[in-house]
């Protein structure tokens, strides 16, 4: 049953009756909604704490699925690789505004273009929401030139959802 036919039943999503650290693994992993934004990297100034995004997609990101290419392997390929826990999403000040942890540790409902919610994973894309098509590769970069690719545009909310 879609999250709409829920809606009208008058049952409640799981991710609007659960916190983050009562979910299940599934329900926690189905929460991303596969944006990749989490998945640039980011520079840090280390006088001020601010973080700087660049599209600089990490080496294991596939542009094409926002989808990470070994997931369940990515800390043995990717050591600084941040993973995601109930735990820390307070402390990660620069997740997305748009991003699905963030918003449900907020108590805020997900936006429409969230897979659970729209029932298709291409509504992310179609939302203009994932970094697909918006990145350059890892590879033959030195964070010495990540200065070179500074971007604004993963901290942005998109019209659609500043309306709400």
């Amino acid at each position: 049953m879609s999250n709409k036919n829920n809606e009208i039943a008058g049952v409640k999503p799981f991710w609007e009756k659960k916190s983050l650290i009562e979910m299940t693994s599934q329900e926690w992993e189905s929460l991303c909604d596969g944006c990749g934004r989490c998945c640039l990297n980011k520079l840090e100034d280390w006088d001020t704490g601010q973080i700087y995004w660049t599209n600089i997609a990490c080496e294991l990101l596939d542009g094409d699925t926002c989808r990470c290419k070994n997931y369940q392997n990515r800390f043995d390929t990717v050591p600084d690789c941040i993973q995601l826990t109930p735990q820390k999403i307070d402390e990660l000040h620069w997740l997305p505004p748009t991003c699905a942890y963030r918003l449900v540790n907020e108590g805020k409902p997900l936006y429409d273009w969230h897979p659970l919610v729209s029932g298709s994973h291409e509504s992310i894309h179609d939302a203009g929401i994932s970094i697909k098509g918006r990145t350059v590769p890892e590879k033959n970069l030195t964070p010495e030139n990540y200065e070179d690719y500074l971007v604004d545009w993963p901290l942005e909310m998109p019209a659609e959802a500043a309306d709400k």
